[in-house]
């Protein structure tokens, strides 16, 4: 199985190459500067300057990109589209690295995580761009998309323990009551997806056990 890790620099991109090269799989790291993965492969390229022809042959594109800054936070859009262009009507897999905010709280569906009374108001935007980017995924009938939200505490240097629950739109808790999960077993699971493709054209959660 061929794999591209687009912004694979990043901190879950890093794990998530590290993950899939660990499990022998041919691994590919695309992000704009040099080379910070365990992967041999390589396209030193920023995501908005992908062509099809650069993702041609992958069964799998991980599109772990982020942006955090109120300029760049409508990327979250543009990127996902400008992949998702790339991809239509092709065979390739897009897995997405997504957020937790967007998650339902109700089994109506009607009110999200980030709606309520105690979300932080400093990840408002951040939480609303990537719905938005989501909302806008799910019109892409024409691209074989899966959208993986974490828990809703996304530890960065929590410990990979190598078990994780498996969950749908809503905001998933584990036998304690939690919704946490690191960004190590996040990899696990999005890798797991990777080599399985159970859930196209859904978004799925996950959550630590």
């Amino acid at each position: 199985m061929k794999i591209a890790v687009v912004c694979a620099n990043g901190r879950e991109g890093r794990l998530l190459v590290q993950e899939a090269v660990a499990r022998g799989l041919d691994v590919t790291a695309i992000a704009r500067g040099e080379n910070k993965t365990v992967a041999e492969h390589r396209i030193q390229k920023d995501l908005f300057d992908l062509t099809a022809a650069d993702l041609a042959g992958f069964d799998v594109v991980i599109d772990a990109f982020g942006a955090w800054t109120p300029e760049t936070l409508p990327q979250h859009s543009t990127s996902l589209t400008h992949l998702c262009n790339l991809l239509s009507g092709k065979n390739t897999r897009l897995l997405v690295v997504g957020g937790a905010g967007s998650l339902y709280i109700n089994p109506e569906h009607t009110a999200q995580v980030m709606d309520g009374a105690d979300f932080p108001d400093m990840f408002k935007p951040l939480a609303s761009n990537m719905g938005k980017a989501l909302a806008e995924l799910r019109t892409r009938n024409d691209v074989k998309w899966t959208y993986i939200s974490p828990a809703g505490d996304f530890q960065a240097d929590g410990p990979r323990t190598g078990k994780y629950l498996l969950g749908g739109e809503e905001l998933l808790l584990n036998s304690k009551g939690q919704s946490s999960i690191s960004y190590a077993d996040y990899a696990i699971a999005m890798i797991d997806e990777a080599e399985k493709g159970q859930h196209i054209q859904q978004r799925i959660s996950v959550v630590a056990e």
